[in-house]
């Protein structure tokens, strides 16, 4: 238990800037305490002791507005940081050194049974508000944008952005013509406007054809 919580403090240090010491750490970390309510949890949910187990969740999602299912397995030097709106459904499974941003949700469609929520590698990063809905892999040091919906498999090295998610990198390199970008992400209302503005002109090129045709007869 220590040297888990040893990782996860040290991840903190070495992922937040604003992080001074591992004292600070332990006592005004709200993801922090979300983790370490949720080993406890997590333990008596492994002895079948579910009522505790929903208790201690609940109580953690009161003090850290942080909600993780009892039921979820959560690897050494998770850092969730500021943490507010984090959901982590039941049938989560997140691998070591993973962060997860303010407001993202590991969740289910509502039409899965048994295993309906998703697993994550080692060492990625879920940016915030994204959401990821399924039971579905994501690889190792994948990065999922902020507000990105992800509903099929990540592979390995990827970043997925937009809604729905859609890979546009894998291993560094450009496999879309967007650009990776947590700000500058297409926006779908100025594209129809912009195609819009094209089909005007030159529905207006083709009357001034006819106006200049019809003054020559």
């Amino acid at each position: 238990m220590f040297s888990r919580l040893r990782a996860d403090i040290r991840a903190v240090k070495e992922r937040d800037p604003a992080a001074r010491n591992s004292f600070e750490i332990l006592l005004l970390y709200s993801g922090l305490h979300a983790v370490i309510n949720h080993r406890l949890a997590h333990w008596f949910y492994k002895h079948r002791l579910f009522f505790l187990a929903r208790l201690v969740s609940q109580f953690s999602r009161f003090l850290t507005g942080i909600e993780i299912h009892p039921g979820a397995k959560i690897g050494r030097g998770i850092f969730i940081d500021h943490g507010s709106g984090v959901v982590i459904g039941e049938t989560t499974e997140i691998g070591d050194n993973c962060t997860i941003y303010q407001g993202a949700t590991l969740g289910g469609t509502g039409k899965e049974r048994g295993k309906r929520h998703p697993t994550l590698g080692n060492n990625v990063m879920v940016g915030c508000g994204a959401r990821i809905l399924g039971p579905f892999y994501v690889g190792d040091n994948a990065k999922i944008a902020a507000n990105a919906v992800v509903l099929e498999e990540v592979p390995a090295n990827a970043t997925a952005v937009g809604v729905p998610a859609r890979i546009v990198r894998i291993n560094g390199q450009k496999v879309d013509t967007c650009q990776l970008d947590q700000i500058h992400i297409p926006d779908p209302i100025a594209q129809e406007l912009c195609q819009m503005k094209r089909r005007i002109a030159a529905l207006e090129k083709e009357i001034e054809e006819v106006k200049a045709g019809t003054v020559e007869r």
